[in-house]
């Protein structure tokens, strides 16, 4: 009886001893695959903040092109305003020289008709 226990016993000693090892190699290989997607998640963390930095530089860089861009087109309008207005300026001044011009003419017509 007693031979059979102790038989028994390392029995399950053995059978126990195997179980450990198959749980420490489950553990080994789940820990490892647990590693392996931490490593996988930061590459994709960093690539994605790669992404983020690149379009958020090229961004900065056409909002300052469009910035030039409209300081030049409000430079434009603004000499455009004033050209308008040296243009209507001018204008007048010729309209009302063409005025006189056309007064003196009827003058001198009616003077040269007399």
């Amino acid at each position: 009886q007693l031979h059979l226990t102790v038989s028994e016993k390392n029995e399950l000693t053995k059978s126990l001893e195997m179980v450990q090892k198959e749980l420490q190699e489950k553990e080994s290989k789940i820990k490892k695959e647990i590693a392996e997607y931490k490593e996988r998640l930061l590459q994709a963390e960093k690539e994605h903040q790669d992404a983020l930095t690149e379009a958020k530089q090229k961004n900065e860089v056409e909002i300052e092109a469009c910035q030039d861009k409209m300081n030049l087109l409000e430079h434009f309008i603004s000499s455009q305003k004033l050209e308008i207005e040296h243009l209507k300026s001018n204008n007048e001044e010729l309209s009302n020289s063409l005025k006189e011009a056309n007064q003196s003419l009827g003058e001198l017509l009616k003077t040269k008709v007399r």
